[in-house]
């Protein structure tokens, strides 16, 4: 079973997107922000990381940078909805700084699915 790790300020994301990956079989863990997740990723390694880019502490640039270096083999999508500052140069950016994947918020969990099965293959 694949673990993924998600890193979002909201609440409210976090908690629906725990209940629905682990409805698709993937094993969750959560984190308030890039800082948590980092700490999270040292204890137990996951195999995929989903990070919203806006985050207090630590954003999520940082937090891919920083996990892209603590485990290289790490899949990372980067997720952002700001639309005061998303035009698609937020999430190419997160791409230039490693990540695998980007997805604009709001999306469908389908797409979420998909996109972990392109990054890390099937559960």
């Amino acid at each position: 079973m694949r673990t993924v790790l998600v890193a979002d300020d909201d609440p409210t994301l976090r908690g629906a997107l725990k209940l629905g990956l682990e409805g698709a079989g993937y094993q969750v863990r959560l984190a308030r922000n890039g800082a948590e997740a980092f700490a999270l990723q040292q204890k137990n390694p996951c195999d995929v990381l989903v990070t919203d880019i806006f985050m207090p502490d630590c954003d999520g640039f940082e937090a891919i940078d920083r996990i892209r270096k603590l485990s290289p083999r790490t899949k990372i999508i980067a997720m952002s909805g700001d639309a005061k500052r998303v035009k698609g140069e937020v999430l190419s950016a997160a791409a230039l700084v490693g990540a695998d994947a980007t997805l604009k918020k709001p999306f469908q969990l389908d797409r979420l699915i998909q996109l972990l099965h392109e990054v890390a293959g099937p559960r």
